[in-house]
């Protein structure tokens, strides 16, 4: 009996000794906690090479937020962490989902399921955010698309989904506009539009805004001559353009990859197709990539750009991320990067506000607050109803001696538009 006593006596001794640590241990300074975001993007596969690239501007994200950046104004970059949760982290977790909506869909399960996280941006692919948000929305959680630009996604009626671009039921307005801002300044005689897209979320429903979009415009000559789908998996164009050709539009509006969008220029060049214009939504044309594989011959192409290194002077905030975003990339950020970097800092700063991870209470924020943002032209981010940013981000850039140019509106221009093609032979 006496030697039971001394066993549990010295137990007792040990246990007093323990569990000091152990409260220490459960009472961990806040300043220490990791909060964890999913992000999903193409890191393999035919869109690797953006993928990469929107996967740096994450991380310049995150930099800025758990670092002290003073010289950026920007709320979360004054100190380290999330100052409202007492220093916290953010901790981006990144998942490829390789241009494929399956592995998106799948990858999104992952991250809410196995590393918990209490978000999700991405996905860049319109086909790979629209299972990926469905996910969301079945766990309730908050997903902020950055650079996904199918006005499908917004018109879900999703409670849990907002997205940073502008989708492209606002860019073909945006390109219409433009068009007759060409027309009236430089009388250059557009009229005659065909639309070249790829056959997948982004580019059907691209193809569909024109469609509807343009009854608009009727009555300022535009008129729809051509449309040429084209599959996802497309190795020669060679029947496309010549469609094109026949056809001869005065502007073309692609929806298209850097990958085909290459293809398709290498066979205007080849067949001598000249139009007037040719404007391209989100994708292809605003990878810089895009010059590096054309050289001389990307000239003169245009499309809305969420920025352009053009503007960096004219941007302080906006040269002061670059640099950071450079430094691990060894390129300047284009448009769609910006848009994913702006989704980082987005659903950062709705934590923050929110003061919490309760994904209701992140989203009441997201929904009701107006982000400031002066990284953008437009200097501010806010949601309407449906989750889209009521503030267009984008100018529109067009090509000049290899520099991706401001050229409208106005009173963003670097440069004042080219209004139409020279020949391929006089270039």
């Amino acid at each position: 009996m006496k030697k039971k006593l001394a066993v549990i006596v010295a137990l007792l001794l040990i246990a007093t000794l323990i569990l000091p640590g152990c409260s220490q241990q459960a009472q961990k300074p806040a300043e220490q906690q990791e909060i964890k975001i999913g992000a999903i993007l193409p890191l393999t596969g035919s869109a690797a090479a953006t993928g990469v690239k929107l996967k740096y501007a994450i991380e310049t994200a995150e930099e800025i937020i758990n670092g002290e950046h003073p010289e950026i104004n920007m709320e979360l970059a004054k100190s380290a962490g999330l100052p409202n949760l007492k220093g916290a982290k953010i901790k981006f977790i990144f998942a490829d989902h390789q241009a494929n909506p399956e592995i998106a869909k799948s990858e999104a399960e992952r991250l809410i399921q196995n590393e918990k996280v209490v978000g999700l941006i991405g996905c860049y692919h319109s086909s790979a955010t629209k299972p990926a948000s469905q996910v969301a929305e079945r766990f309730q959680i908050p997903f902020v698309a950055g650079s996904s630009s199918s006005a499908a996604l917004t018109e879900r009626g999703l409670k849990w989904f907002t997205r940073i671009a502008p989708h492209d039921g606002m860019e073909t307005k945006f390109f219409f506009d433009y068009l007759k801002y060409l027309n009236e300044k430089f009388n250059a005689g557009i009229k005659k539009i065909a639309v070249v897209y790829i056959d997948n979320e982004y580019g059907v429903h691209a193809f569909q805004m024109v469609q509807k979009t343009i009854e608009n415009y009727k009555n300022d000559g535009f008129e729809l001559v051509l449309d040429v789908k084209y599959p996802a998996n497309v190795s020669n164009v060679d029947t496309e353009v010549q469609k094109v050709k026949a056809a001869a539009p005065d502007a073309i509006f692609h929806a298209s990859y850097i990958g085909d969008m290459t293809m398709f220029v290498k066979k205007y060049k080849e067949l001598n197709v000249v139009p007037k214009v040719v404007l391209s939504y989100c994708g292809g044309y605003q990878d810089p990539q895009f010059v590096k594989n054309l050289g001389k011959d990307a000239d003169y192409f245009a499309g809305p750009n969420a920025t352009t290194s053009a503007l960096f002077s004219k941007m302080p905030d906006l040269a002061k991320i670059n640099e950071i975003y450079k430094k691990k990339s060894g390129v300047d950020i284009d448009g769609p990067t910006l848009e994913d970097f702006a989704s980082a800092m987005v659903i950062a700063e709705a934590i923050n506000k929110a003061g919490t991870t309760d994904p209701a209470k992140v989203m009441e924020v997201l929904k009701s607050t107006e982000f400031s943002a002066p990284y953008f032209v437009s200097g501010k981010i806010k949601f309407g109803e449906d989750g889209q940013n009521i503030y267009s981000a984008s100018v529109m850039t067009q090509i000049q001696n290899g520099i991706y140019e401001a050229v409208w509106p106005e009173n963003f221009q670097t440069k004042q538009p080219i209004p139409a093609f020279p020949e391929w032979n006089k270039r």
